[in-house]
């Protein structure tokens, strides 16, 4: 009994140490790597100290904004979750037609890939000019950025769909609803997930972008007041903020992932065992 306890604590050891050693010491040594250039960029005749502040200046402007930009990232994350939400609505309506009609696929489909090369910082103006100042235009610039990740990736889902347990499922009568809530469906969900973690950053990213061009508060609009006053260690500040909370959300989107699919984590846990 002891030794089995010994083999599965060394085990446990082992693994712990490889996913050190494998996952979070090379994103440590990067960002000290990356950090230390940015404290030499800053600190040399390269580049003017007010227009590259060192990074001890921005987690000083970042610790003394905090406060301000926890109100203005309430604005832009009641955009962002809005335009995402309505995204993954429309996501999964179009993409269950288009999987059930083929015309329909092939007429949308090239519509939905042409969307994508039309730049965010192009729309936005348009979108302004059409729908005003207020938060329709950046919501809808949020739909269009967020939209295309979760469609695509629930249509790819729906095509990696076992082709035998479907026609197991028809066989024994199952309608195409059946054979879509408990083949397709389950299927696309990791699928899914992969393109949501893509869309929570592009939901952020997107409405900044759209709080450039006006509104009264969102991090956007501060990041505007701070470049126009050449503060640019609190514009650092802002990036990283915005950085950081799309990690945030993208953890959040693999944290719900691994709640939905428990028979992911099980087929995991058996192939380790193996």
């Amino acid at each position: 009994m002891k030794k089995s306890q010994n083999i599965t604590c060394k085990t446990t050891a082992h693994k712990v140490i490889r996913i050190i050693t494998g996952k979070v010491i090379p994103p440590v040594i990067a960002v000290a790597l990356f950090v230390g250039l940015w404290q030499y960029l800053s600190g040399s005749d390269l580049m003017p100290s007010f227009m590259m502040p060192s990074p001890a200046k921005v987690l000083k402007a970042f610790a003394d904004d905090w406060n301000i930009l926890l109100e203005h990232a309430a604005t832009t994350l009641k955009e962002a979750f809005t335009g995402l939400f309505i995204g993954i609505a429309l996501s999964f309506v179009i993409s269950i037609i288009m999987d059930a009609c083929r015309p329909v696929y092939n007429a949308l489909y090239p519509v939905l890939i042409v969307t994508q090369t039309i730049p965010s910082i192009a729309i936005a103006p348009l979108l302004t000019l059409w729908l005003g100042y207020g938060t329709t235009p950046k919501i809808v610039l949020i739909v269009i950025t967020t939209f295309f990740p979760i469609a695509v990736g629930l249509l790819d889902g729906f095509k990696a769909a076992d082709p035998d347990a479907l026609r197991l499922l028809k066989s024994m009568g199952a309608g195409p609803v059946k054979r879509f809530i408990h083949i397709k469906l389950p299927y696309s969900l990791g699928y899914f997930f992969s393109g949501l973690k893509i869309s929570v950053a592009y939901a952020v990213v997107g409405a900044v972008i759209s709080e450039w061009l006006g509104g009264t508060s969102g991090l956007g609009v501060f990041m505007t007041r701070v470049r126009k006053s050449f503060a640019y260690d609190r514009m650092f500040s802002v990036i990283i903020f915005i950085s950081g909370v799309s990690l945030l959300l993208m953890l959040a989107v693999i944290i719900l992932k691994w709640l939905i699919m428990p028979w992911e984590r099980r087929s995991k846990s058996v192939t380790g065992t193996k």
